[in-house]
């Protein structure tokens, strides 16, 4: 049998799975285009710069080293020193908080229809399954197709779900944890930023 076919026997339950994983391809594949254009946009030897300069209490040059970088990690520094006059912890919490966002969108997508998938496979169980009991007894019996047809319809529905929600499982827990590590990048170079700061307002006479 083709696809086509497999997917016709299916019964109607089988459409709003070919949405669900449509969804969820796009959302894969534009998660993963923006995590290749992140990574390549990284600037380490920009951020060891922004802390040295902010080590040798050259804060307006530490900005105008970061300032033209896309790396996500130099833009939350500069964020941080240019409102450090507001609440240096603040700014950088804010920015943080800005660029995770990124990395999370697509996240909840992806997340509801590893959920929903096999939610839905187990409808159309249960449809093909009443479809086939319905038929018990009626004149319809004399041809068993039309049973196994609801049983097929039950199976394929269930195998569908899972498989949707088993293949969108990998990259949801790639792109997590890609989130995780940006989360930790930003965190170390914050802190190393603050105790920067803090010590040389601790060096600074009152």
């Amino acid at each position: 049998m083709d696809l086509w076919s497999v997917f016709q026997k299916g019964g109607p339950i089988m459409w709003p799975l070919l949405l669900t994983s449509l969804i969820s391809l796009a959302v894969v594949l534009e998660r993963l285009f923006f995590i290749v254009r992140e990574q390549r946009s990284r600037r380490p030897a920009v951020i060891a710069d922004v802390l040295l300069k902010v080590e040798q209490e050259k804060l307006p040059d530490a900005i105008a080293a970061g300032e033209q970088s896309d790396d996500f990690v130099v833009r939350t520094l500069v964020h941080g020193l240019k409102h450090r006059d507001s609440g240096l912890a603040n700014a950088l919490l804010q920015s943080a908080n800005q660029e995770l966002r990124r990395f999370s969108q697509g996240l909840t997508v992806l997340d509801t229809a590893i959920t929903l998938a096999p939610l839905l496979g187990l409808l159309g169980t249960v449809s093909g399954m009443i479809r086939s009991f319905g038929l018990l007894g009626s004149a319809e019996l004399s041809a068993p197709t039309v049973i196994t047809g609801g049983i097929a319809e039950a199976l394929i529905a269930t195998a569908a779900g899972l498989g949707i929600a088993i293949v969108a499982l990998i990259p949801f827990n790639y792109l997590n944890a890609r989130l995780e590590m940006a989360r930790h990048e930003i965190e170390d170079a914050s802190t190393r930023l603050e105790l920067l700061l803090l010590r040389q307002a601790e060096r600074k006479p009152t």
